[in-house]
């Protein structure tokens, strides 16, 4: 989905909301959900640190709108209304989060996470996912130009691979959901669209793509969009968000959540590990799997799977894991940077399979641990 779906819209609010307070305190603590409908943004959740002012955070919330590109009738970034519903961190969870005497910082909440990485692409992610948000990127980045000036900000795809032996090895069919302008119709938009197919995915993958089985708006149009045709909710493209089904997610969503809750910061160290696991050439596809307790600092266990039934190696590796990674909640942000803000530019095409920036976003996705597999 793009950065304009009403469920990405609140993602989107919800890191702002986690950049904000991290700028301000990097050990802040903060937990926002939002929702959105009809010229309608509300945001609730908790926080703890720096003291901001609700009359930023409403314009902060008015420039991200603006940046995904709503000027729509039924939402807009000038007169939208916006609720802010922030309030201190419950003195439960916290009591169980802080380092205290001799106990460490402790899990921000209970849960499993999960990490994964194969060989499918260059970025270690796999093939139908990337090439999904590979589309829809570049897809908003020429409607924001005015080269696609057809095109609104609510957007969608679906792309369906057939697989050889493990490896994708063509694309049988397309899905591109677009929200569109009134003045042009289906067969207008399918041609504005079809570039972007061969910008994305390499050619010999779309080789033998029928062009029936290239869907675009099936519904006949897509003009009402956004908010205002579907009310959006932080956390509801969790599969979207990591490896588009191809492997599994624990319960926990991303955005809204600074990096003491390990639905975030366990999962993005759990890629890191599985894609320099794979990036050292050991295997072709990682799994990890960590399981955290609140209060609790260290993880209750490290599963491994490398998809080769090699049990004694994946028992290795889980060692080497174990012997060469802090996975505790201080030792994952201190490894990764994770106290700046550097997750409004998360929210959208992926949290994973992105090129780590020179802010420190995306340091998960960093290959400088292959030589612990290696040997």
């Amino acid at each position: 989905v793009s950065e304009g779906h009403p469920d990405k819209v609140c993602d989107r609010i919800s890191d702002m909301v986690v950049d904000t307070y991290l700028s301000k305190e990097p050990l802040a603590r903060v937990a926002c959900e939002t929702l959105t409908t009809t010229n309608k943004v509300v945001l609730a959740g908790e926080t703890r640190g720096p003291e901001i002012k609700k009359d930023d955070l409403i314009q902060k919330v008015r420039g991200c709108i603006k940046d995904i590109g709503y000027e729509q009738k039924g939402f807009h970034w000038k007169n939208c209304n916006i609720d802010v519903h922030l309030h201190s961190q419950s003195s439960d969870i916290a009591m169980g989060v802080d380092s205290k005497g001799n106990k460490d910082e402790g899990a921000g909440d209970q849960g499993i996470m999960f990490g994964y990485a194969c060989n499918e692409t260059t970025t270690l992610m796999p093939a139908p996912i990337y090439y999904s948000h590979k589309i829809l990127e570049l897809m908003a980045t020429d409607r924001k130009k005015g080269i696609a000036d057809k095109l609104e900000p609510d957007s969608k795809s679906q792309v369906t691979m057939m697989y050889e032996n493990g490896m994708p090895r063509k694309v049988t069919s397309i899905v591109i959901s677009t929200q569109h302008s009134p003045d042009v119709n289906q067969s207008q938009v399918k041609e504005i669209v079809r570039p972007y197919l061969e910008k994305s995915i390499p050619k010999e993958l779309l080789s033998e793509l029928k062009d029936e089985e290239f869907y675009v708006n099936p519904t006949g149009q897509f003009i009402i969009g956004g908010p205002d045709g579907d009310s959006g909710l932080t956390g509801r493209k969790i599969i979207v968000d990591t490896y588009g089904g191809a492997a599994p997610h624990g319960g926990g969503a991303f955005s809204g959540k600074d990096p003491s809750k390990v639905d975030r910061s366990a999962a993005y160290v759990a890629r890191y590990i599985a894609k320099n696991v794979v990036a050292s050439k050991i295997a072709k596809k990682c799994l990890i799997q960590l399981a955290y307790a609140i209060g609790v600092s260290k993880p209750l266990s490290i599963y491994v799977d490398l998809f080769d039934g090699d049990d004694e190696k994946s028992k290795h590796v889980e060692n080497l894991i174990k012997d060469n990674f802090d996975l505790s909640p201080r030792g994952i942000r201190e490894m990764l940077s994770l106290n700046k803000p550097i997750y409004e530019c998360t929210a959208a095409y992926g949290h994973f399979g992105r090129k780590p920036r020179s802010d420190g976003s995306f340091s998960w996705e960093k290959t400088d641990k292959t030589a612990v597999f290696k040997k």
